[in-house]
């Protein structure tokens, strides 16, 4: 294998070495190899060394220690009524945050210069280098090309080059994912530290699943895995969904079919947000819808369980902010209909995030790319 200064910041960054030592017996290299490489990833930025920070009562000599503070990346997760947008250090951490209100159906010429002026701001306020940035989309992505696919709930996104409309923001490289698999994503510095094999579920206006498997999440085949939204269930059928289709799990589990029950009763509700609200604060109605689409997600997702064989189920979303009321619904089916060995140690767990998961999840897109051996490679190269 070729060690590269790229692959030592990366063992540096994951833990496994702390000194030019570890990384000589971990590579394998001569000492002289490892000392250029290192002094590259320091000229750059990249790395601090001990010896500059023992003076100041740091780490010993010798050390050395990732620099999270040498760039950032800006995360954006695009949802159908808002997108939260933030700017996130090389360690993951958040820095600053912002949101715009807006209807995603309005196309990608109303919905993004607001988005690339907040961006723009955040950005100004850490006046630091631009090394990534990471935007999430309902719908299906193609993560090689960056843009939406054949989203019906996406009209007027359809293959369009995202990266111009944030060319005022920075240069740096885009990456574009579906919002599902952001979200299990950011269980990278969450659940997935403990458990390998995890579905996330993202039940808020849409439904979509991401799919960890051996610590990977599985994108699938044109980008289309986890559209648990879209599944044709006996409960909704003559029902029609958003995407033209009838049947579809969404129109009687998701967050716009919960809203507009809501509405056919007279109820003043124009959100899953505000359902969730209602459910939290003891509404009786509302926690009976919550706990319903629980039930239908998982009298699908018992399969996808039984199929896969997770460790845990993570639920996200909006609403997963009524977490015990909506996995209640979830358990039930899930435990009834699964097989008993899917289910036998199964953890039913909220997002580690919450709220900010789509935000956390785009950044460690973000920061897998910008931070990848060969990317760093390039990067000291130019």
């Amino acid at each position: 294998m070729n060690h590269t200064a790229g692959t030592l910041l990366e063992l540096v960054r994951s833990g496994r070495a702390h000194t030019r030592s570890d990384l000589r017996r971990l590579t394998g290299l001569s000492r002289t190899a490892v000392v250029s490489r290192v002094t590259a990833l320091a000229d750059a930025g990249l790395l601090l060394l001990g010896e500059e920070l023992a003076s100041t009562g740091g780490r010993p000599p010798g050390s050395l220690v990732f620099h999270v503070d040498a760039g950032v990346v800006l995360a954006a997760a695009i949802g159908r009524s808002r997108s939260q947008l933030a700017v996130f250090d090389l360690a993951g951490s958040e820095l600053g945050s912002s949101s715009v209100e807006h209807e995603v159906g309005a196309g990608p010429d109303e919905v993004l210069p607001p988005v690339a002026a907040h961006l723009a701001a955040l950005t100004q306020r850490h006046d630091r280098p631009v090394l990534g940035v990471g935007v999430s989309l309902p719908g299906t992505v193609d993560p090689e090309r960056a843009v939406s696919v054949a989203s019906p709930v996406m009209a007027g996104w359809d293959g369009v080059d995202l990266a111009p409309y944030l060319t005022s923001v920075t240069d740096a490289p885009l990456h574009v994912g579906n919002d599902a698999d952001v979200l299990a994503l950011s269980e990278r510095l969450g659940h997935a530290a403990t458990y390998d094999d995890l579905v996330v579920l993202k039940a808020s206006t849409g439904l979509g699943l991401g799919i960890v498997a051996d610590g990977r999440v599985v994108n699938g085949h044109l980008g289309g895995a986890g559209e648990i939204g879209h599944v044709k269930v006996a409960a909704a059928a003559g029902r029609r969904c958003r995407c033209g289709a009838e049947g579809c799990l969404e129109t009687v589990a998701g967050g716009w079919s919960l809203v507009a029950q809501c509405a056919a009763t007279g109820r003043e509700v124009h959100h899953v947000r505000e359902l969730t609200a209602l459910a939290l604060a003891g509404d009786a109605e509302a926690k009976a819808l919550l706990r319903e689409s629980g039930r239908q997600v998982g009298d699908v997702l018992a399969t996808a369980i039984t199929l896969l064989n997770p460790q845990a189920v993570v639920i996200g979303g909006d609403m997963s902010a009524a977490f015990d009321v909506y996995a209640a619904g979830v358990r039930e089916s899930v435990y009834a209909r699964a097989t008993a060995l899917a289910t036998r140690d199964l953890q039913v767990l909220p997002s580690t995030f919450g709220d900010r998961a789509g935000l956390v999840g785009c950044a460690v897109m973000a920061l897998d790319r910008a931070l990848a051996p060969a990317a760093v490679d390039a990067m000291l190269a130019r």
